[in-house]
């Protein structure tokens, strides 16, 4: 017998609590400075449209072990416990992304 994850036969499962439907439209790496810091980070902006609305969640790799999140539009408030487990289900694997390398020359 075959056992089902828990609420396999339940309908959709929604990958986000708190969110209905939520999708990611974009994922953008920009410069960021923070107070904390006085060197320039990366971080990436993941751009999410959901049935409430539209928001995103800034991803900041302030050190090699250490990620803080912020929460914008229909994210604004969230912990950072939610802002992290939302930005894993909704950023795109590397399966998804479509980077084109050019060739030159």
């Amino acid at each position: 017998m075959i056992e089902e994850p828990p609420g396999s036969g339940d309908g959709p499962i929604e990958p986000v609590s708190g969110v209905t439907s939520p999708r990611g439209l974009s994922l953008e790496r920009f410069p960021i400075r923070t107070r904390e810091s006085g060197a320039t980070l990366s971080a990436w902006r993941l751009v999410v449209i959901c049935e409430e609305g539209q928001g995103a969640i800034v991803g900041v790799e302030s050190a090699p072990e250490e990620q803080i999140y912020r929460g914008e539009g229909v994210f604004l408030g969230w912990s950072q416990d939610r802002l992290a487990a939302a930005y894993g289900a909704l950023r795109p694997s590397s399966e998804e992304t479509d980077f084109g390398v050019q060739q030159l020359g």
